[in-house]
């Protein structure tokens, strides 16, 4: 006699747009779990009937430019079953390993929030070396958000992508790893990260208060302003974490990443280029 089946002691939200093609396999990867919640900003195709045939609780979410995001919002108006949220992506997949490693920390830990760390699929193959992907996305209900930016309208990301989580109190690390696997196209992907690089060189020009950031946040953009920066982390990335040993796609996630620090710098020396006096601008282009 098989022993009986108990959903997880964590509820799961997922944020979506048009995410057609990867959230069968994250749904489906969530099976047995009580308490998962799709956020949809509008989506246009099946993104909704798929998440209800799955049976989950769907939220619909408009932005209005202004704080808070989706995350937030959700993290302030929704009731969850449980006192722990995981925020996954619907090209994330859940993972026994994890699951189980979650179930297990949860119950009787000091801390309010985890790092989560992540596989990557990509051209088709799981990357088993090179940078190794993190974040922080489980918490403790009531203990932390999403940091707030005020955008002044540069932005068109409804949802918090590179703003960090913000725990009162401390992080734990959950070594068992999720997956992330995109199904839609390379031309997707670097779509995102001309967005994300927009992002990233805005909220780096808008700083007021470095003191504000975390430590690694502070490191990052530090780094940022060394113009060897993006070919440093192809070196680190691709030869002393041995992401060679990935092969072609290896080679291509890392020339990615490196050309993606690149784009974020160059938007920031481009906007201030721009917002010199033509004089200047005509004076430094000689």
């Amino acid at each position: 006699m098989s022993p009986p089946h108990f959903p997880p002691h964590f509820s799961v939200v997922i944020p979506v747009r048009n995410e057609a093609k990867n959230l069968p396999l994250c749904l489906a990867s969530l099976e047995g779990f009580d308490d998962v919640v799709v956020v949809d900003s509008g989506s246009t195709d099946e993104t909704r009937s798929i998440a209800q045939q799955h049976g989950c609780t769907v939220l619909d979410f408009k932005w209005n430019g202004q704080f808070p995001k989706k995350r937030n919002w959700t993290l302030r108006n929704y009731s969850f079953k449980h006192q722990w949220v995981l925020f996954l992506d619907a090209d994330e997949r859940m993972t026994p390993a994890f699951k189980n490693e979650v179930e297990k920390i949860i119950h009787a830990t000091p801390h309010h929030g985890f790092w989560i760390y992540y596989t990557n699929w990509f051209m088709g193959r799981m990357l088993k070396y090179g940078d190794t992907m993190r974040k922080l996305a489980l918490l403790r209900i009531g203990h932390g958000e999403y940091e707030r930016v005020e955008e002044q309208a540069w932005s068109h990301l409804d949802m918090e992508v590179h703003e960090h989580l913000i725990i009162n109190g401390t992080a734990g690390a959950i070594r068992a790893r999720l997956e992330h696997h995109d199904l839609r196209s390379l031309e997707a992907y670097y779509a995102r990260h001309n967005a994300y690089s927009d992002w990233e060189a805005n909220r780096f020009l808008a700083l007021q208060d470095p003191g504000k950031l975390t430590k690694r946040q502070r490191i990052k953009y530090q780094m940022l302003t060394w113009k060897i920066f993006p070919f440093l982390y192809f070196i680190i990335s691709y030869i002393f974490k041995c992401g060679f040993l990935d092969g072609v796609p290896g080679f291509y996630f890392a020339v990615g990443k490196m050309f993606y620090f690149y784009q974020v710098q160059a938007k920031i020396l481009e906007h201030r280029f721009l917002s010199k006096p033509q004089e200047s601008r005509q004076a430094n282009a000689k």
